[in-house]
């Protein structure tokens, strides 16, 4: 196996290790996981959760430092979770009498996740 590979597959494990940290972390703090890495052809969420009426579109970021992950949701990928986002309400119609948002959770070595409510603006509609 190339070095590339082996990076490429740390990288994903680095990841799914992260979406699992983000998930307790919503489950403690009383969010229902509704779906895990909900994927279309063209778009993509980590974790989407319920907690009362809101359902958060959540997207994960792991990076060695919070900011670095604060910083890696960029617009393409806002556009990516929207599209998604909207293939998810489509099937499940009964979300559009919730409150729906895009969250964000950063992952770092030795921190604790931050969450951040509202993180972009989710073009659902």
């Amino acid at each position: 196996m190339s070095e590339q590979e082996n990076a490429r597959r740390a990288a994903r494990a680095y990841g799914l290790q992260a979406e699992t940290i983000a998930s307790l972390w919503l489950r403690a703090r009383l969010y229902t996981i509704l779906d895990r890495n909900f994927r279309i052809k063209d778009g993509e969420i980590d974790i989407i959760a319920k907690r009362g009426r809101t359902i958060a579109f959540v997207e994960v970021k792991a990076r060695g430092d919070l900011d670095d992950a604060a910083i890696a949701i960029t617009p393409q990928k806002q556009r990516r979770v929207s599209r998604a986002a909207n293939r998810w309400v489509a099937t499940h119609p009964w979300a559009m009498g919730c409150t729906l948002r895009a969250d964000a959770i950063f992952v770092a070595p030795g921190k604790l996740p931050r969450h951040l409510e509202n993180a972009f603006e989710l073009g659902v509609g």
